[in-house]
């Protein structure tokens, strides 16, 4: 653990396996953090509660990790990533990438994703309507 480093209730840090498991200078742990064996977390980062990263991950400097998150083993999210709750990560990012979802991706197609899901309903409706005026049976 470096400098200024904060941990709320119940974080648990694996001592690493391999090498060893680095929390960088002024991170920020909110309540039931889970950081896995050989982690390496960058300077500045913020991980909201309940999130977890998964063995040897490498985490850059300046990212913010929202609450619920988690994050796969064996990949590198770079600096200044930002990640949504109720997130997972599950490959490496670019840096300064904003993502969300789960599997996460970046957030502008996360919520285009999210706005047809909603209009699903309304499409189903509409697809009945056009087969009842084409005279399309459900057999055909």
């Amino acid at each position: 653990l470096h400098d200024e480093v904060e941990m709320g209730a119940l974080c648990t840090i694996d001592r690493g396996s391999l090498g060893d498991t680095v929390i960088g200078e002024g991170c920020k742990l909110d309540n039931h953090v889970h950081i896995a064996h050989n982690v390496k977390i960058g300077k500045h980062c913020a991980f909201a509660g309940m999130s977890g990263v998964a063995g040897s991950a490498v985490i850059g400097n300046y990212c913010v990790f929202g609450g619920r998150v988690s994050v796969n083993g064996h990949i590198h999210v770079a600096d200044g990533t930002q990640v949504a709750a109720m997130s997972g990560v599950s490959k490496s990012t670019k840096p300064g990438e904003i993502i969300s979802g789960y599997i996460a991706r970046p957030i502008h197609d996360f919520r285009r994703e999210q706005a047809w899901i909603r209009r699903l309903p309304e499409m189903g409706e509409l697809l009945n309507r056009i087969k009842t005026l084409l005279k399309l049976d459900k057999d055909s």
